[in-house]
């Protein structure tokens, strides 16, 4: 996917002083929910994705690089992921998992190894 799946594609034109939150995310076959935070720290790139009812309100960390495109008008973040590779990646639970090293490590393996859809 990216050598470095904390941080956003060269393809990936990110304004920097735009704020994210609340942006709608979609995979690549259906929209899986909501930007709740985002941080465009260097090496440590996210967006927390809050699903709503889609997989029971769960959050989703999702590593920068997993990113495909940003909408700023429409206020739309595609991820080049299916909502199936969203929903089958490491479980996340905000107070454990954010700051969380070895959770970061899992899951940048996860979404290291799963090929991109929307190139």
């Amino acid at each position: 996917m990216s050598e470095n799946v904390w941080a956003y594609r060269v393809t990936v034109d990110r304004i920097t002083d735009v704020d994210l939150y609340g942006y709608k995310v979609e995979a690549a076959d259906g929209s899986i929910g909501k930007v709740d935070k985002h941080s465009d720290e260097a090496g440590s790139a996210y967006l927390v994705v809050d699903t709503g009812p889609w997989i029971f309100g769960k959050e989703v960390l999702l590593p920068a690089s997993t990113i495909t495109g940003i909408d700023v008008e429409e206020k739309r973040i595609r991820v080049g992921l299916t909502r199936e590779q969203v929903k089958d990646a490491p479980e996340f639970i905000r107070d454990e998992h954010l700051e969380s090293t070895d959770y970061r490590q899992l899951l940048g393996g996860y979404y290291g190894i799963i090929p991109p859809r929307w190139l």
